[in-house]
């Protein structure tokens, strides 16, 4: 993520907090250094350093930052996670936006890794999906990376996906398909969703303009078979599969012959991790 761009996240943040008139509490404080340390209150992936930085530094370039936890790295019930010094009135209105963030960023981090975890001993890849808040798209999707998964398409400007609407509105895959391919750069890529056999025949009418299949909510059962037809007309082409993903089914989907799983609960299912921040 670009500096600019995320400074300017960080304002628009900061500036739902402050208001017009700023933090009315601190700054009644007197000029004073002081220190503060932000402590965990469960287990959890440490996930949004960078961004917790800019926060402070946003509200006070003066501030420092020292981090005792790596980006990534698990982290116990009451572990130190960093310590901040610097004045207190900016400490104290730097601190819930900071906390915020973090709280958030790490249990996206968490919450993947679970099911990143799961796939272990298979080459089949986790992606991340558009399901995810306006406006913290990026620092969500920067969250699941940390925890171990891949990125899907960041929005509707950088791949093209065929869903299930566009299929209904173009009136079937081979026309859809045919018609986008004309519109776009070819250095993008093309995935279409298949939810059933009648457009999976369609879609092998046009796989030499489709980058990705995405076989969405198909039964287990059945996407060995689907991922055979696909691989007779083109062998590399990358399947994926979405929709009903859980922990307890990635146990027999990391087997299939498919390249990649997506799902959004590792960003709508996940908790925010408890983490304080104390003045010493």
């Amino acid at each position: 993520m670009n500096r600019i761009y995320l400074e300017s996240l960080i304002v628009n943040f900061l500036n739902e907090d402050l208001g017009m008139a700023g933090d009315i509490t601190s700054n009644a404080l007197p000029d004073v250094k002081g220190r503060a340390v932000l402590i965990s209150r469960e287990r959890g992936i440490l996930c949004g350093k960078g961004i917790f930085n800019a926060v402070f530094k946003t509200v006070d370039s003066t501030t420092e930052v020292r981090w005792f936890k790596k980006e990534g790295e698990c982290f116990e019930n009451g572990d130190l996670i960093c310590r901040i010094e610097g004045p207190l009135k900016s400490i104290l209105t730097a601190e819930r936006t900071a906390l915020n963030l973090i709280q958030k960023l790490s249990g996206i981090a968490t919450r993947t890794r679970e099911f990143v975890r799961e796939l272990n001993g298979s080459s089949v890849k986790l992606l991340d999906t558009r399901k995810t808040t306006p406006g913290l798209r990026l620092l969500e999707k920067y969250a699941t990376r940390v925890g171990g998964a891949a990125n899907h398409r960041l929005g509707l400007y950088d791949a093209v996906m065929v869903k299930d609407n566009h299929i209904k509105a173009f009136g079937g895959v081979k026309n859809a398909v045919k018609t986008i391919v004309e519109k776009i750069p070819v250095t993008a890529k093309v995935e279409v969703e298949i939810e059933n056999w009648q457009q999976l025949q369609e879609a092998l009418e046009v796989l030499e303009l489709i980058d990705i299949v995405m076989l969405d909510n198909w039964p287990l059962e059945e996407i060995e078979r689907g991922v055979r037809e696909l691989k007779a007309v083109k062998p590399h082409i990358k399947v994926e599969v979405s929709g009903g993903i859980t922990l307890e089914n990635l146990k027999k989907l990391k087997n299939l012959p498919i390249d990649y799983i997506s799902t959004s609960k590792i960003i709508t299912t996940a908790n925010w991790i408890d983490m304080s921040l104390e003045v010493e």
